[in-house]
């Protein structure tokens, strides 16, 4: 049995749904079913025994003891958290809240429960801050140097993973994965709004130049990522996970036009045409790079798809998936 918090959003539910698949372990879910968690992504789990829902929050404490003693969990996959970082610019409270605060009672109940329960924290790689061109991708020896409140507050959560482990002897496993992409991102991310704008007919926003690198990670690799640290990581280890993936936001807007142009041709001319640079986001980083040799030397993961698979398989979902993203 395995605990994870956030089970309803993006990432978790794609982790829930692919790890029953692939294993069969039941899954206690804890979600808040805040803005970003959605139920219709756990729908084909609606009559699934091995599948237990609970709305709340992690931070409630009372209520994550109880679920611990009642179902017993061999291990915490810990993926709740506030996760945009245009929301926390514009109120960077409920970041800390949730990813600082919310950490905190999660560690303080599985340290209670039990100090042998594995317990996998899942960040991000903008945590280490921002690169230049020709640096080296960060590896999970770079630095901190969070530079929105979003990336601050997930910092704020792997160092107190880190010390628990370290001060209590919690089995914790810490894992900074590069930007996620596939079926079911809420729509506020910039894949899906590229989608669902160019569908719409609407401008496809582009922040400043266009020229911000980021690394590209498919959900589902990401999901088998994680389930091979839950199981073979060393405790108090970080491994960065990413896609090989780096591409500016310019040329990935231009190929999911491509991809659209070919799936679903737009009337009257190209959706490339809708491209419209916006003003650049406060403080926006420049590049983020993942080196992920450690997780492959070591535990021996790969990502599967490589990028043009892997964004020709979404840009299909959400053409497919309309009603969902209109709901979402």
């Amino acid at each position: 049995m395995l605990l994870v918090t956030g089970g309803a959003g993006f990432i978790g539910s794609n982790f829930v749904l692919s790890t029953i698949a692939a294993t069969g372990e039941p899954v206690v879910n804890l979600d808040k079913l805040t803005y970003a968690g959605n139920l219709r992504n756990l729908e084909a789990l609606r009559d699934d025994a091995r599948h237990v829902f609970v709305q709340g929050d992690i931070a409630d404490r009372a209520l994550v003891r109880g679920l611990l003693q009642k179902h017993k969990p061999r291990a915490i996959v810990h993926l709740a958290a506030e996760s945009h970082v245009d929301r926390s610019i514009a109120g960077p409270a409920a970041f800390v809240q949730t990813n600082v605060v919310g950490t905190l009672a999660l560690l303080e109940e599985a340290r209670a429960y039990s100090n042998e329960v594995r317990f996998l924290h899942v960040s991000t790689d903008e945590v280490y801050g921002s690169l230049g061109p020709s640096d080296p991708a960060f590896t999970e020896s770079t630095p901190y140097a969070p530079n929105s409140p979003y990336a601050a507050s997930k910092a704020a959560a792997d160092h107190l993973v880190r010390a628990f482990h370290h001060t209590y002897g919690l089995p914790t496993l810490t894992t900074n994965c590069s930007n996620n992409y596939g079926p079911h991102q809420f729509p506020e991310k910039l894949i899906p709004v590229i989608i669902g704008s160019a569908l719409a007919g609407r401008p496809l926003p582009v922040y400043g130049d266009g020229k911000n690198v980021r690394d590209w990670l498919y959900v589902l690799d990401h999901c088998e990522a994680l389930r091979v640290v839950l199981e073979r990581g060393r405790p108090g280890e970080t491994y960065n996970i990413g896609g090989n993936a780096e591409h500016a936001n310019i040329d990935l807007v231009k190929t999911i036009c491509s991809l659209l142009d070919k799936a679903l041709p737009r009337k009257g001319g190209k959706y490339a045409e809708l491209i419209t640079f916006v003003k650049d986001r406060p403080g926006h980083d420049r590049r983020y790079a993942i080196d992920a040799s450690k997780i492959t030397r070591e535990l021996g993961w790969r990502p599967r798809e490589d990028f043009d698979s892997g964004l020709a398989k979404t840009v299909r979902w959400y053409v497919d998936n309309g009603a969902w993203a209109a709901a979402a």
